[in-house]
């Protein structure tokens, strides 16, 4: 949505009203833009442990209602009567009878941008069977269905849309803005100063990044775990670790421990591949580790916050892992670009509630040259190509097992992840997030301005 916003401001010269929930704050370019206004809501609290069980049920029901009440006020009150509203969905309820209810009492158009549908979300806690679900899916698709304009995000969900939601969707496949993009020497060699004192902490007593034979290198803040600066010169080391990232909001529809089972695997394949001695003198050990031998040490960074984050920490601390260190972060809008273009490989572990989404996060990880070993799923291609731009795998096992083809060798000698890096390069060059936006949103947004005003 902030996407959204800054193609209306830059591309189609309009004003816009951003209201959205605080927390985290937008890019610096929807910040410091004249042109776009932020109405920041107050969040209703996540977890009200203040009040006594019995009146949970009472708050489930009471939560809907205070944010329907407090979104119909910033859209019929705090902000000037807009030409058209446009919402994203998820979530449904209460947002898309508020957005309705606000474009009728003020005459605005209604546009819906679909990345999902809430119902699907809503079942993976209460079941496909609850009635809570058959509710949600009926406001979903009654309101849906007055909009005046829809959005999609893949040709299978405008498929969905129009055979069994009698939705007309113009397709939208989601792209990086500019800002995302592969970082230079001197942007990576800035960010990991910025970051190195915190992946040397780790989450148990020792990994591969905390326990290793120290030099006197490692003292210069110059040096970092992956670049070396020597007056204006900077490098990469040659001993550096793979750096591997994800981004979650730690929420059921991704399942991480198939994430900290394939580091396991690979974990042991490697010393298994390698014939490593257990017995060996845990200095000597550590220090052949460092030193690469064929296979690197893997640096998981997983960024992003949501319920499920503390729950793998835990995890990830009690793991017994030679040559693998999860670190977990939050990152500024800012760092986030940067740290995606300094990486080496990314991992998407979505698995779509409805079968008929792609995910963002691969998205903004191919703006920055990034390739991606990604979960299988039925729409997915749309996105991921095989062999060309990423990897698809169904089990840890088969992740673990394109660790181990795509870093043996690193980083001299790995060609398939070279390969994969030239052909995200490749399309990334071809299509940008301003042209999709120019191609599609831009004419049906003009043309339901335009059908409303006459």
């Amino acid at each position: 949505m902030q996407y959204h916003a800054l193609s209306l401001a830059r591309q189609a010269h309009l004003e816009v009203d951003i209201v959205a929930y605080g927390g985290s704050d937008p890019h610096s370019a929807v910040k410091e833009h004249k042109s776009i206004h932020i109405n920041e809501m107050t969040q209703w609290p996540s977890n009200p442990r203040s009040f006594p069980k019995i009146l949970h049920p009472l708050l489930l029901i009471l939560k809907p209602l205070v944010q329907f009440f407090m979104l119909l006020w910033y859209l019929c009150v705090k902000i000037p009567k807009p030409d058209v509203f446009i919402v994203q969905n998820p979530p449904s309820v209460p947002t898309l009878v508020a957005v309705k209810l606000a474009s009728w009492i003020r005459r605005s158009a209604f546009i819906i941008d679909w990345h999902n549908f809430g119902y699907t979300l809503l079942a993976l806690s209460l079941g496909r069977n609850s009635r809570f679900v058959a509710l949600y899916h009926w406001i979903e698709k009654h309101f849906g269905k007055m909009a005046n304009g829809s959005l999609c995000v893949t040709k299978a969900m405008q498929h969905e849309l129009s055979q069994n939601w009698g939705i007309s969707a113009t397709v939208l496949y989601d792209q990086p803005p500019d800002f995302f993009q592969p970082a230079s020497l001197e942007e990576k060699h800035k960010l990991f100063c910025g970051i190195d004192k915190s992946l040397r902490t780790p989450y148990s007593l020792q990994d591969c990044l905390s326990n290793e034979v120290l030099t006197p290198d490692d003292d210069n803040p110059n040096v970092t775990l992956f670049t070396t600066q020597t007056g204006t010169d900077i490098s990469l080391k040659w001993n550096r670790p793979a750096l591997i990232v994800s981004s979650t909001s730690w929420t059921p529809d991704e399942d991480f421990s198939i994430l900290l089972e394939a580091a396991l695997m690979y974990d042991r394949r490697v010393s298994a591949l390698l014939n490593e001695d257990d017995l060996k003198r845990e200095d000597v050990f550590w220090q052949e580790i460092k030193g690469g031998k064929q296979y690197p040490r893997l640096l998981f960074i997983i960024t992003g916050k949501g319920p499920e984050k503390e729950k793998y920490e835990h995890k990830m601390a009690k793991l017994n892992l030679k040559r693998v260190a999860f670190r977990t972060m939050w990152l500024e809008p800012e760092d986030y670009p940067l740290l995606l273009g300094s990486a080496d490989l990314g991992v998407c572990l979505h698995t779509s509630s409805s079968g008929l989404d792609l995910p963002m996060k691969v998205v903004d990880m191919f703006g920055c040259g990034l390739p991606v070993c990604a979960v299988s799923y039925s729409c997915i291609n749309e996105l991921v190509e095989v062999d060309k731009n990423g990897l698809l795998f169904s089990s840890s096992s088969e992740l673990a097992d394109q660790f181990v083809t795509l870093f043996k060798g690193f980083p001299g000698e790995c060609d398939e992840l070279k390969s994969l890096r030239q052909g995200v390069l490749a399309s990334r060059s071809s299509v940008n997030w301003a042209t999709e936006w120019e191609a599609n949103a831009k004419p049906l947004i003009s043309k339901v301005i335009f059908d409303n005003s006459s």
